[in-house]
């Protein structure tokens, strides 16, 4: 405890969110990307880019069923252990044929093979390279990698819960939480970041409070599960089948048996949802006498994340379990909590919206480690002025600042790149992308060990713009269709996925710019400058970005 409640507070807002700060950047930064993630897969398979895109149709619903089922038997292995047939949305145009196989030893599920049809219906897509597209950036922001899921998911809700305790102390310590939205001082160093901080705090603060306490949520049962344990002491398995009884399917008997034709279910389905549009259907253990067909409904445009679905048995057709119509109050409440985190509800401009908010949380987090940094240096510099080294500490931080806050979005750049440019028949090519997104991340990390001034954060920006701006470029020489014909044919996600990475990377350059300019106003000779001055610069060529960012005033006194 400090003298007051205030500066305790301060102290619990300050280590509350530096402790964390850089895993809390990688959260915001991959859970951003993650609301455009169908646009980014659909960007990341260019092989479907020309004659895939069609729009659901109901009058076609029949005759797509009687040609999946027909085509999945013919191509699919006698072991498959599940069919799927995918119908156009909003957010993926297209009809698939898909099947899973049995799981591998040391995997949890099998492999889906998955075709797409052609929007004439003259055939089928087969050959579409291998990528994990924008379902990387979302499993990363809440399982990371190259760790156990559930490892990586209590390091998430341990970040998570020191976020919303910054976020709460952060409102209570804001004396001027209205004013600090309007106040913005350029070239001011320190008093400019804690601007910056506050700025971007203010605007999206209801957004950051919702996406942080939404996404406890989501794994509440993991992170308090004696709820569940004290209610069913012995069989957790039972509180599964009464949450969701339409998932609880019977194990394979072996016993072959002949497999309903899906057509046939469609007048069961339209009596009981009409003409609402179908997402998607399964059919687990086929041919198997307990084999079971599931029908969900397409609710994307309904603020609620629970699936609206059907169950029938496989062989004999009968409806075997309908989603109620009405859920009580705690499943609405969760349900409803789930889709505002994932915004699977979210029209294209919300989404924007979301994702604008997202970058600002970035922000936050980013302007709060720098200004980290500025108040560790502010504390050396003297030392630092008679020629003796930083502290191990502030150099780590500098270098954490340099490697994530450029690491990130160059890592991304990164991903983008080796999905068009590694072979489309390389074996391990989704992996591949994958491990060029950190090998990016670690490539910053080793120039930020060489060099962390104003000079390279300026080239480290000036990459990533180019690497950005030319992502369209990319797009055109690797896909069948470019920019302007996506615009003729009104695919609206991959005109987006372009016009994006070139805001991001004039962004970039435009910040790359103004630090040209800084670094030209600081290397202008001064009339005040002594020698003594002149030699403790010729004992120090690189200073740190950090401190070229600080004002001649302390951090407490930006404070004020």
């Amino acid at each position: 405890m400090k003298e007051t409640f205030f500066r305790t507070l301060s102290w619990l807002h300050t280590w509350a969110g530096l402790l964390v700060c850089w895993v809390l950047l990688l959260i915001f930064f991959a859970g951003s990307l993650s609301y455009f993630r169908h646009e980014m897969s659909l960007w990341a398979e260019p092989e479907l880019h020309r004659g895939a895109f069609q729009n659901y149709q109901v009058d076609q619903i029949a005759n797509q069923l009687e040609k999946g089922q027909s085509y999945i038997e013919t191509h699919s292995a006698p072991t498959t252990q599940r069919w799927l047939i995918n119908f156009p949305t909003e957010r993926s145009p297209m009809l698939s044929f898909a099947w899973q196989l049995p799981p591998e030893k040391g995997q949890r599920r099998g492999k889906i093979e998955q075709h797409t049809a052609l929007a004439d219906g003259s055939g089928v897509i087969t050959d579409v390279r291998d990528s994990r597209g924008g379902d990387f950036f979302y499993r990363l922001h809440f399982d990371l990698h190259y760790m156990s899921a559930i490892t990586a998911r209590y390091i998430v809700g341990v970040c998570t819960m020191f976020m919303l305790i910054a976020l709460i102390s952060g409102i209570v310590i804001h004396k001027r939480i209205f004013k600090d939205l309007f106040s913005f001082r350029q070239n001011k160093g320190a008093r400019s970041w804690l601007d910056a901080h506050n700025v971007s705090s203010v605007i999206a603060l209801p957004y950051h409070l919702m996406i942080t306490y939404t996404g406890l949520i989501t794994l509440m049962l993991m992170y308090i599960p004696w709820t569940v344990s004290t209610a069913y002491p012995e069989d957790n398995q039972a509180f599964l089948k009464e949450l969701n009884p339409a998932r609880q399917t019977e194990k394979a008997s072996g016993i072959q048996a002949e497999q309903v034709r899906l057509s046939q279910l469609l007048p069961q389905v339209q009596a009981e949802w009409g003409d609402a549009p179908i997402k998607q259907v399964i059919v687990s253990y086929p041919k198997d006498q307990n084999s079971q067909v599931t029908f969900y409904q397409n609710t994307g445009k309904e603020v609620t994340d629970e699936s609206s679905i059907l169950v029938f048995n496989g062989v004999t057709g009968e409806l075997k379990y309908a989603s109620p119509h009405e859920v009580s109050g705690t499943v609405a409440t969760y349900d409803t909590m789930m889709s505002l985190h994932t915004a699977r509800f979210a029209a294209p401009l919300l989404r924007i919206l979301f994702f604008f908010c997202g970058l600002l949380g970035c922000a936050m987090v980013a302007s709060g480690t720098l200004m980290w940094a500025i108040r560790l240096r502010q504390k050396q510099q003297k030392a630092i002025d008679k020629g003796e080294k930083a502290s191990r500490g502030l150099r780590l931080v500098e270098g954490l600042n340099f490697m994530f806050i450029l690491g990130l979005p160059l890592g991304a750049a990164a991903f983008f790149y080796a999905n068009r440019l590694l072979p489309v028949d390389f074996a391990t090519r989704s992996a591949w992308e994958v491990h060029c997104f950190f090998i990016a991340l670690a490539a910053m990390g080793a120039w930020a060990f060489f060099g962390r001034s104003r000079r390279h954060w300026q080239l480290a920006l000036m990459l990533i713009g180019v690497l950005y701006c030319a992502l369209p470029v990319l797009n055109a020489f690797t896909s069948p269709s470019h920019f302007i014909d996506n615009i003729r044919s009104q695919q609206w996600a991959l005109v987006g996925f372009d016009i994006v990475a070139l805001l991001l990377g004039s962004a970039m350059l435009f910040a790359s710019t103004r630090l040209s300019a800084v670094v030209k106003t600081l290397q202008k000779p001064s009339r005040k400058n002594t020698a003594s001055t002149e030699k403790v610069r010729r004992k120090q060529p690189d200073p740190s970005y950090a401190n070229e960012l600080a004002s001649s005033s302390p951090l407490e006194e930006a404070k004020s």
